[in-house]
């Protein structure tokens, strides 16, 4: 099974493409989004000390949601921001043994605000900060930019992608390599 793993700042629309993925893929596929993931916890008050770790063991069980989900033969797009180093790190080494096909969603930082405003829900400039780390690793299987490519454009262009995937090793597979420090 394969997970597509849409990464991005927030607001650069990567939850609309998924959405548009879902659209053009021939066979059935979930749409599994680290927001969804997080707007599952309760209501209850986090004393401010404890939202670090909180948000960290969320995102390790999302990582390992997505890995049983495609570990139970499911396809799997994920939408995901990984604005710190261990989240990558997590995910190279919860999605060993499984296929990936690493997609990068860029939109240019001017833009990034003016959705985080039209929106209302997002902490303005945060998409902004995030934006040199969740790209910091500099490899993809295949890259779109949301500024320039409507929703259904560039799931159109990751669907062609998985069609005609050329052989070799994924960016994952080439992360994960590098990350291991070449063994």
């Amino acid at each position: 099974m394969t997970i597509v793993l849409l990464n991005g700042a927030s607001s650069s629309g990567k939850s609309s493409i998924a959405r548009a993925l879902l659209d053009v893929l021939d066979t059935p596929w979930f749409h599994m989004a680290v927001d969804a993931f997080g707007a599952m916890r309760s209501e209850a008050p986090v004393p401010e000390a404890e939202v670090p770790a909180m948000l960290t063991r969320t995102r390790a069980g999302f990582h390992r949601a997505v890995a049983g989900m495609a570990s139970a033969g499911n396809d799997i797009v994920v939408d995901h921001v990984l604005s710190e180093r261990w989240r990558l790190d997590d995910c190279l080494d919860v999605f060993t043994g499984l296929d990936v096909v690493f997609v990068g969603v860029h939109c240019p930082v001017g833009e990034l605000a003016r959705r985080e405003l039209a929106r209302g829900d997002r902490i303005p400039g945060q998409a902004a900060a995030h934006v040199a780390q969740v790209h910091a690793h500099g490899r993809y299987d295949v890259e779109v930019d949301s500024s320039r490519l409507t929703p259904a454009e560039a799931a159109a262009r990751i669907a062609a992608y998985l069609r005609d995937r050329p052989p070799g090793p994924t960016a994952f597979d080439d992360l994960r390599v590098s990350a291991s420090g070449g063994v």
